[in-house]
């Protein structure tokens, strides 16, 4: 049992300081529009260049442009597993019910999607990429690692969530 009263909530990391070889990655210095790949990099623990490559093969990210459709294919990465580089990643799709709160309103119950911050409150354990209007970012043991400029902002609605866990590296035997 996790103590939550002592999180620290808006704990926040630059992604191009967390991400392996990001600075000294040739096709980092003239990518934009990167904030998957780079939370797929910080969630997986693997290097800029890696992460990049995975993305555009799986996700059929092209160079410049957002990465579309990733619930999607993350379901589909629930299901197959994520061999990324050289590990052999899980990926769990947090369902509606987990990226949303329940709160009782003039006599009826609703549901809204969580803040950030509440997203953190509950699951201060684990590593996750987080979906937020039109951006994508990392949360890893309750720290938030996300790009320069786009600074811990807690109010931010989570759309989607995907718990990353990298149990092993794969061997090549």
């Amino acid at each position: 049992m996790s103590n939550t009263s002592q999180l620290q909530v808006g704990t926040y990391n630059y992604a191009s300081e967390v991400i392996k070889g990001y600075f000294n990655s040739q096709i980092a210095k003239v990518e934009k529009n990167d904030c998957f790949v780079r939370a797929v990099a910080a969630a997986t623990d693997l290097a800029y260049d890696i992460a990049h490559g995975y993305v555009a093969d799986v996700f059929h990210r092209k160079q410049g442009q957002g990465t579309m459709f990733t619930n999607i294919v993350m379901m589909k990465l629930e299901e197959e597993g994520m061999l990324i580089g050289d590990k052999n990643v899980k990926v769990r799709v947090l369902s509606t019910d987990e990226i949303t709160n329940s709160y009782k309103l003039h006599g009826e119950i609703v549901k809204r999607k969580k803040t950030v911050k509440s997203f953190i409150k509950d699951n201060p354990t684990g590593t996750y990429i987080i979906g937020v209007a039109g951006h994508a970012f990392t949360i890893k043991e309750g720290i938030l690692v996300d790009n320069a400029g786009e600074e811990f902002r807690p109010t931010r609605k989570v759309t989607s969530a995907f718990k990353i866990n990298t149990p092993a590296e794969v061997t090549n035997n």
